[in-house]
């Protein structure tokens, strides 16, 4: 996928994950890892954004339950081995269970409520 330079930075991001993949950006000036996608970087203010495609690889970097009147989840930091960090959800295993420093991989899943695809990450060890 080469996104065109001139698509808005949410287009792009919902072009990835509707192919089953995680965008994020680079910035040419700094070369910082820029993620929720933007239109300059909030490190430089750099207008040069470069989309690359995740690996899919992360760590847990905070977790939480959330308990509902009739639902259990788990909401997530994962730090990204290319250098950045989002909230996301790691599914798959008991949200207790989800420990900081554990190794995840990325999934992209559709989201029947929204109906959209949204990346969620699963443990890397069974």
């Amino acid at each position: 996928m080469s996104p065109a330079a001139t698509s808005p930075p949410a287009t792009v991001f919902r072009e990835f994950l509707d192919s089953g993949r995680l965008g994020f950006q680079i910035c040419a000036s700094c070369e910082q890892s820029v993620f929720y996608p933007r239109v300059l970087c909030p490190h430089c203010g750099g207008q040069d954004l470069r989309w690359r495609e995740s690996a899919g690889t992360g760590t847990v970097y905070s977790t939480t339950t959330v308990c509902r009147r009739n639902e259990t989840y788990n909401v997530a930091l994962v730090d990204l081995d290319e250098g950045f960090r989002m909230m996301t959800r790691v599914e798959d295993t008991p949200p207790e269970d989800v420990r900081i420093g554990m190794r995840v991989l990325l999934q992209v899943r559709h989201d029947p409520d929204r109906s959209e695809p949204v990346a969620v990450f699963v443990p890397a060890e069974a």
